[in-house]
């Protein structure tokens, strides 16, 4: 039986009866494997939404697109690229920009998802990539970024690596979903990147990650049979192998005989 695409209404409503799922996919197969597992939300780059085949994949995902705001530009930049993106039947847009440009797209009617907590492209000003939150004055100042989000029209905000005890407190005292990127059960939703999940990465693992699959085995596998094909096709090559009879056309002799009429007689 096939799945409603949920609105941002229905979203709402279910904030604090369950936990959501929400995944990163950057692939139109990983956006068709989420869909038919059953998961509820996903952030995707801006031209995996654009792709016309996208909704056939995904007709039930509400889908996010998002960038980092310094690759969009300025608030003028953000509501184009948000109308194109809606246009193309996002469900909401992830801006992590100003809480101005943030206002600007709301009050367009583009439904904004913002970001708290650890955020990468601002995580100069926390302290680089580690816990935001941690302190009576931290936790203090993602609560009141939640509010301005709130103030500015935006549906949710993604809370990253913040303590648990923090984000619980937090969702509880917002209308904001709260995608939860290891904060905790205390948000609306669990948010995990599928190159996590499929276990594609080979450097460090956020701490909030979980593998449950080793993709980089089998990726690893694959390079080594590619490796070995290539070699196998040289070696042919090199050894007049390659090319067999059944791979090459022959000319009917006749006719290859008055061709060769032709070249000598020329």
């Amino acid at each position: 039986m096939s799945r409603k695409r949920p609105t941002v209404a229905d979203l709402r409503a279910m904030k604090g009866k369950r936990q959501l799922t929400m995944l990163r996919v950057l692939t139109m197969e990983e956006a068709e494997a989420a869909e038919r597992a059953g998961v509820d939300i996903v952030s995707v780059p801006p031209e995996l939404m654009l792709d016309p085949q996208y909704r056939d994949a995904a007709p039930s995902l509400f889908t996010m697109p998002g960038d980092n705001f310094y690759e969009i530009g300025t608030a003028d930049d953000f509501v184009r690229w948000a109308f194109r993106l809606y246009k193309a039947s996002a469900d909401a847009v992830y801006c992590s920009a100003g809480f101005a440009t943030v206002k600007r797209l709301a009050d367009d009617n583009i439904p904004v998802i913002g970001h708290v907590g650890l955020i990468p492209s601002r995580a100069t000003w926390t302290g680089g990539f580690k816990a935001v939150g941690k302190t009576a004055d931290s936790a203090m100042q993602i609560f009141e970024a939640v509010k301005q989000y709130e103030a500015a029209g935006a549906i949710g905000a993604e809370i990253e690596v913040v303590p648990v005890e923090v984000a619980k407190a937090i969702s509880e005292r917002t209308s904001l979903i709260m995608l939860s990127m290891g904060a905790g059960t205390g948000c609306d939703a669990q948010y995990l990147f599928a190159d996590d999940i499929l276990g594609q990465n080979r450097g460090h693992m956020p701490r909030h990650s979980k593998v449950y699959r080793n993709f980089a085995a089998e990726y690893d596998r694959l390079q080594a049979e590619r490796i070995a094909a290539f070699s196998e096709y040289v070696a042919d090559v090199n050894s007049l192998a390659y090319p067999e009879d059944k791979h090459v056309v022959h000319m009917d002799p006749d006719q290859f005989g008055q061709f060769m009429e032709k070249i000598d007689a020329g």
